[in-house]
């Protein structure tokens, strides 16, 4: 039986965990502390007020602890989907590659659906997100069905050719 898709949840391969993992350890134990260097070196300057080098750290480092802010969030939500978890299905769903047909324009394209901490459009496979509104207007479809993906910018009709 197919599992719910719930929201709030971050669906991640186990070798995108070790990815997020491993992000994760290298901003905490090495960026952390090379922009601690470069803020201890900006601060024997003295004159913070225009220091270039300074201000430069600062926003690094802000950049930094938002990353990693992002990555322990979506650690806490992560659920990992296991192949056995949707290998089975013939339907459309998460980590699933669907080959679609334009209606109106005639042009194929081939979409690997993922989580959205994953998604790359420019893929030699395009991976769209579980968030985006192709996923959800292919969620669950089968193989020859037709859909109407509706976006803020553009309507589209799809036929589903193949599910891999």
């Amino acid at each position: 039986m197919a599992k719910k898709i719930e929201k709030n949840i971050v669906y991640v391969t186990v070798e995108w965990l070790k990815k997020l993992e491993q992000e994760l350890k290298l901003l905490k134990e090495e960026r952390r502390l090379e922009i601690a260097e470069k803020l201890k070196e900006a601060i024997s300057f003295w004159d913070l007020s225009e220091n270039a080098e300074y201000e430069e750290a600062r926003n690094e480092q802000a950049q930094v602890e938002v990353r990693i802010a992002e990555i322990e969030d979506q650690l806490k939500n992560v659920q990992i989907i296991k192949e056995w978890d949707w290998k089975q299905e013939n339907r459309v769903l998460i980590w699933k590659e669907v080959n679609v047909l334009n209606i109106e324009t005639k042009e194929e394209w081939v979409y690997k659906i993922v989580g959205s901490t994953e998604s790359n459009i420019l893929a030699a496979t395009p991976k769209i997100s579980n968030d985006s509104p192709i996923w959800k207007a292919l969620l669950w479809k089968n193989v020859w069905d037709t859909v109407k993906v509706k976006s803020n910018a553009w309507v589209a009709e799809y036929k589903i050719i193949s599910i891999k």
